[in-house]
């Protein structure tokens, strides 16, 4: 069929890859950085296309017959009715509108309402939590707001010379907080409550639909968000979970159906292929590691990881709970951690190393069991982040968890999934490929863990952890 493009607009830089339609073997790539100092909370969205053109340098882009965007999340471009941008571009978990998260969630009449309308509870990320900040902070440039586009909508309606027609993808459109993914509509007047006023939204298409053609001929699949891209990269299905182990940590699993969660806990998106991509937060992952690390005098985490394995499963009865921002899973927003089990064999250096990794893992667990209480099947788990490949995650994530964990080599998952999306629009198009059922392309090289013999060693660990838990949070994954 030929080549195709994937481009993936992240926060700090954008990243292109040129893969062969048939397989998904990346053939070219290319990076810049985004011309904007630090991660500053309002970016104009021209340094985005920038970068675009930097990257692309070279004749990176010669041959390809289709392109697919991924990017950013939670990024509000506000465009006024002639198409232009109102302000700069509202990005990333942005402070400055906590207190209007707090708000909306209370103008609708609480958490439970938020779940059952769109499928997640207003956090400061949010597009919808934005529209609010926005119309508190700056009303004239609220009033003036009659287009809403976030960051990858705007970029594919750039790459197509500004038609008239806006898109967008459900996977996108499911965490704006104002689309559900259970009904796969808008909620205008989430829009209204937000904003003070009706605007213009993008229309939602299919997973495998273009959303136009360019000038020169080259096709423009629908984009989606980040963190459906890399979903979609990674080539997850039924029965997957990924686990992300950034500062925080999220557990994310594909499942045929919405889930609406009257707890809030589960955020409820839509992927890229016609699934649904539940979601389920931590507050304290790899944060938990480096706080460790910082009170026992170490260096890095390959150190703590060197000083954790000299340790045994269970850390000598050290349990920790990792709750040292609060608290999203389970629900505790004003608690701390704790240290439960101290005995004077145990008060040793290895020992709280090991208990740090283990508590990590049990809260992750504690997410993925929120997933599994809800009928979402949990076979194998994708293991996300620099810090999968430390060892003593490695020891103790399979039998943690229950399941293979499989370690995916480090490359562009996102901008490997836009160029997947950009290859099934392309086939669909030619007639090549069916509309539901995307391109097979070779799965990420990987390391796959099994819990083996470890597995009863594992569950143990995690029922002293799920002891401490309930003697120290009585009944918090029931409030």
């Amino acid at each position: 069929m030929g080549i195709v493009a994937g481009l993936d607009s992240s926060p700090d830089f954008t990243r292109i890859v040129v893969c062969d339609t048939d397989t998904g073997a990346v053939l070219r790539q290319g990076y810049a950085s985004h011309p904007v100092e630090g991660r500053p909370s309002d970016v104009d969205p021209q340094a985005w296309l920038l970068s675009l053109g930097e990257a692309a340098g070279g004749g990176l882009l010669e041959g390809v017959q289709a392109i697919g965007v991924s990017a950013q999340q939670n990024a509000l471009v506000p465009l006024d009715a002639q198409g232009n941008t109102v302000r700069p571009a509202l990005v990333g978990g942005d402070k400055r509108a906590q207190v209007a998260a707090a708000d909306l969630i209370d103008a609708l009449g609480g958490r439970e309402a938020w779940a059952q309308a769109v499928g997640c509870v207003p956090q400061a990320a949010q597009p919808v939590t934005k529209l609010r900040w926005l119309a508190k902070s700056e009303p004239e440039n609220a009033r003036r707001t009659a287009v809403l586009l976030q960051a990858h909508d705007w970029l594919v309606w750039q790459l197509l010379g500004r038609p008239v027609r806006r898109t967008t993808d459900r996977g996108g459109a499911s965490g704006t907080g104002y689309w559900s993914a259970a009904t796969g509509a808008y909620r205008p007047d989430l829009v209204e409550l937000a904003l003070g006023h009706q605007a213009m939204l993008p229309e939602v298409i299919g997973p495998s639909d273009a959303a136009g053609t360019t000038p020169e001929g080259l096709l423009i699949s629908a984009g989606t968000g980040e963190t459906m891209a890399a979903a979609f990269g990674l080539g997850i299905g039924l029965g997957d979970a990924v686990v992300s182990l950034g500062a925080s940590g999220s557990v994310m699993a594909v499942h045929p159906e919405a889930l609406a969660d009257q707890s809030g806990m589960i955020t409820s998106l839509a992927d890229a292929t016609g699934m649904h991509l539940p979601v389920v937060t931590t507050l304290n992952a790899v944060r938990t590691l480096r706080g460790t690390a910082e009170l026992l005098g170490l260096p890095d985490l390959e150190s703590l990881s060197e000083l954790a394995m000299k340790s045994t499963p269970g850390a000598h009865g050290l349990v920790l709970l990792p709750y040292l921002e609060g608290e999203r899973t389970p629900n505790l927003p004003h608690t701390a951690g704790t240290i439960a089990g101290l005995r004077r064999e145990s008060m040793k250096p290895e020992h709280l190393a090991r208990a740090a990794f283990e508590g990590m893992l049990c809260g992750l667990g504690d997410a993925l069991d929120v997933l599994r209480g809800r009928g979402v099947d949990v076979r194998r788990i994708f293991l996300l982040g620099p810090a999968a490949e430390l060892p003593a995650v490695q020891a103790s994530a399979p039998s943690l968890f229950g399941a293979q964990v499989v370690v995916p080599q480090p490359a562009d998952y996102a901008a490997i999934g836009a160029a997947r999306q950009a290859a099934w629009a392309l086939g669909v198009s030619q007639g090549a490929l069916d509309p539901r059922t995307p391109p097979a392309w070779q799965g990420a090289a990987a390391q796959v863990l099994e819990p083996g013999d470890e597995l009863p060693v594992g569950q143990a660990v995690r029922q002293q952890f799920t002891a401490v838990r309930e003697q120290t949070h009585p009944g918090a994954f029931r409030s």
